[in-house]
């Protein structure tokens, strides 16, 4: 069973910066794709970035593209999401996901971006 786990929340002023961490294991499949989602109180699900193993193709939602970058370690099986020029509007758990043939994610890390 794959498992994954975040880290790296927390909070930030507007214009911060902050850095999370996914480590996904327990997979065997060479093709899969690791990213973010986002879920604030009262809002929609927001699918933040994605990473693909197959050709390291990238994916960003227009609210963060420019201001988030995804990246991967994979001797460590770690992915980064590199946060900066936080907004209040980027304030949710944020969830790191694995998709293979069925998605797995993990507990969520909170990032609040607040004066």
């Amino acid at each position: 069973e794959v498992h994954v786990v975040e880290s790296g929340g927390g909070s930030v002023q507007p214009g911060g910066s902050l850095r999370l961490s996914c480590v996904a294991s327990g997979f065997t499949t060479d093709g899969y794709a690791i990213g973010w989602f986002r879920q604030a109180p009262g809002k929609d699900r927001v699918d933040v970035a994605c990473w693909e193993s197959s050709d390291g193709r990238t994916y960003y939602h227009p609210s963060v593209k420019g201001r988030f970058t995804i990246s991967s370690d994979n001797e460590k099986n770690t992915v980064y999401l590199q946060m900066n020029n936080l907004e209040p509007e980027d304030t949710a758990v944020y969830y790191c996901y694995w998709r293979g043939l069925y998605d797995y994610w993990g507990q969520g890390t909170q990032v609040t971006v607040s004066s």
